[in-house]
């Protein structure tokens, strides 16, 4: 089951926004083991984007669009799948009447424009959207299906998720599945040669790796009859990269390094609290974003100014002078510090020098600490790229270094 991506805006062809629909479809796809050969940016011109929806209805077996189905005047790509598909837009009575209600029940006028998220073209069908008011539509064009989205991401990724993955997966014959393996710790070159052979000679199950903030993923897909057979497919494969790969697998699926650390905190009835400095809140962002995070999560001091250090803290003025507030010491008396400024039983902190100008250290260079009833441990790392990425990086560090110090997995082995 091949897919294809098509993204419609002229303001993604001028860069005036960012394509990130079509990063997170890509994920998606990825991560449900389905084939995705190609991405198309097509501007808000009928006839380019029935040009584009043709040509992507000719090479793959389904075509997801995003963007063009709003209330204005240029959001043209319902008119572009009737004329790719030959037939006349129609008005949809019921869905006028969802519309209107949905403007009544939040107290306001409807504007008429926005009758024409009613019209879809003759023979498609409605894609509900439970977050806003624009409809998705689904049709069959050239033997493909087509599914269109909005633009808007929090829209589109309920109606990805909810209605039309699963339509894709279940239109095929036989089943996709796919276990997807979350490590930290090796390069992605270097997870890469360690299985290499196992690349190599896969073809079902195949074998893939994503890199992403530090962390390299590894994706096991097997295509077969049945969801029995296709995991007794893929777990000899899962065995034996588990088996190179040891205690670097921290997870399986949606066992986010978040969720893991939540999961430890939990079992050993420990709460957690953040402190941090060049990664200005970062880490606790990343832990807050799991649901149920407050039954072990408390707080966050976020000292970026050295005095605050002091203040909120009780980093010793001395330690900073002597040291500089990029420096492990400095690191692990913040971690220190929080456990009872937060009331906390475990901290994590970090401080550095993101850039791009040096602070101290060299532009990268990041010290983390995690502190636990057990004592206190640090690290110094420097990281590659720019200001974002060694921020990004850092936060993900400091977030698996907190795992391993409650899983009880030696620093020294990363």
């Amino acid at each position: 089951m091949s897919v294809e991506i098509i993204a419609v805006g002229t303001e993604l062809l001028l860069g005036q926004i960012v394509n990130s629909n079509a990063a997170r479809i890509g994920e998606r796809l990825a991560e449900s083991g389905l084939d995705h050969y190609r991405q198309t940016v097509v501007g808000d011109n009928v006839d380019r984007m029935t040009a584009a929806i043709l040509e992507a209805c000719g090479r793959a077996d389904a075509v997801i669009m995003t963007g063009g189905i709003g209330p204005t005047k240029d959001d043209l790509t319902r008119e572009a799948l009737a004329q790719a598909a030959g037939v006349a837009l129609v008005f949809d009575a019921d869905q006028g009447d969802r519309l209107r209600e949905w403007w009544r029940q939040r107290g306001r006028d409807m504007p008429e424009s926005n009758l024409q998220q009613a019209e879809r073209p003759d023979g498609a069908s409605f894609i509900e959207n439970q977050k806003g008011t624009a409809p998705g539509i689904a049709m069959e064009i050239s033997g493909a299906a087509v599914y269109a989205l909005p633009g808007v991401p929090a829209e589109m990724l309920r109606m990805l998720d909810h209605s039309v993955l699963p339509a894709i997966a279940g239109s095929g014959q036989g089943v996709v599945s796919s276990r997807l393996l979350r490590s930290w710790g090796e390069s992605e070159s270097a997870i890469g040669e360690l299985l290499g052979d196992l690349y190599d000679a896969s073809s079902n199950p195949t074998i893939a790796f994503l890199a992403s903030s530090g962390e390299i993923k590894v994706r096991i897909t097997a295509k077969a009859d049945s969801e029995l057979e296709a995991a007794s497919m893929i777990a000899p494969i899962e065995a034996e990269v588990r088996r190179r790969m040891g205690d670097r697998i921290f997870g399986t699926d949606d066992d986010t390094v978040e969720v893991v650390v939540l999961r430890a905190l939990e079992q050993r009835g420990w709460t957690l609290g953040t402190a941090e400095s060049a990664t200005g809140g970062m880490v606790a962002a990343r832990i807050t974003s799991v649901p149920g995070a407050s039954t072990a999560y408390r707080g966050s001091v976020v000292s970026y100014a050295s005095d605050l250090k002091v203040e909120m803290l009780g980093v010793d003025m001395q330690v900073i002078a002597e040291h500089g507030v990029v420096s492990e010491p400095v690191a692990r008396a913040m971690a220190e510090g929080a456990r009872p400024t937060l009331g906390v039983d475990v901290a994590v902190s970090v401080t550095g020098s993101a850039g791009p100008d040096p602070l101290e250290q060299p532009q990268g260079t990041m010290a983390i600490a995690v502190a636990t009833p057990d004592g206190v441990k640090s690290r110094s790392l420097h990281f590659p790229g720019d200001r974002e990425r060694v921020r990004v990086y850092a936060a993900t560090a400091a977030l698996h270094w907190l795992r391993m110090s409650l899983e009880g997995v030696e620093w020294e082995s990363r």
